[in-house]
């Protein structure tokens, strides 16, 4: 009886959580780069890059209803080191209700200075980027990559989702890196997973 009712329970969060983000992508489709939120598989695959054992804090940007959110803190990072930029107030509600601890900060993800402040970590391990970045001008996403890339520590990656089949950040336009991840057919729409990095810093 008790796991029909955590069946049950677990399935109207999902369904909250669906139309919570699609009344976000009817708001704002800029914002929002689907219709449902990531697959939990995805955001497994994505917060794998993680590397617990550095000590360092987790930057998560465009979290959405917190799928990528779950899977960073399953990953073992401590809810008071990781970082998590939202540009929705809906959502930026959702997750400080649902994910205590965690620093939910309300803003924009192309002036993190401004956004994150001067009390926000120098260094981050790394960055797992769910912004939809095919909806903005390739300059600004260069600007945007480079920017998060001032903020890892050496030689460490920033993850980007999209649905397109290339990546949403050309190679050879700035000092960086392009790597295929994973092409995620268990998602929907089908998600392809990208890294960016750069080498170790003298």
């Amino acid at each position: 009886m008790r796991r029909g009712s955590e069946l049950r329970k677990a399935l109207a969060e999902k369904f909250d959580d669906e139309l919570r983000f699609f009344r976000g992508w009817i708001d704002k489709p800029k914002a929002v780069g689907s219709i449902i939120p990531t697959s939990s598989f995805t955001a497994r695959r994505m917060a794998s890059v993680i590397d617990v054992s550095s000590g360092l804090p987790v930057l998560e940007i465009g979290p959405g209803t917190g799928v990528i959110t779950r899977a960073i803190l399953a990953r073992g990072v401590p809810a008071a080191k990781l970082y998590t930029v939202e540009y929705s107030a809906d959502f930026v509600r959702h997750l400080r209700r649902h994910f205590p601890g965690v620093n939910v900060i309300e803003g924009d993800a192309f002036d993190l200075d401004h956004t994150l402040g001067a009390d926000a970590p120098k260094r981050f391990d790394c960055v797992i980027s769910g912004v939809p970045l095919l909806n903005f001008p390739v300059e600004r996403r260069v600007a945007y990559l480079e920017d998060l890339l001032d903020r890892t520590s050496e030689g460490r990656p920033v993850i980007q989702l999209t649905y397109g089949p290339k990546s949403p950040v050309p190679p050879g336009l700035g000092s960086y890196t392009v790597r295929h991840f994973d092409f995620v057919i268990r998602n929907i729409p089908p998600t392809q997973l990208w890294v960016y990095e750069r080498g170790r810093r003298n």
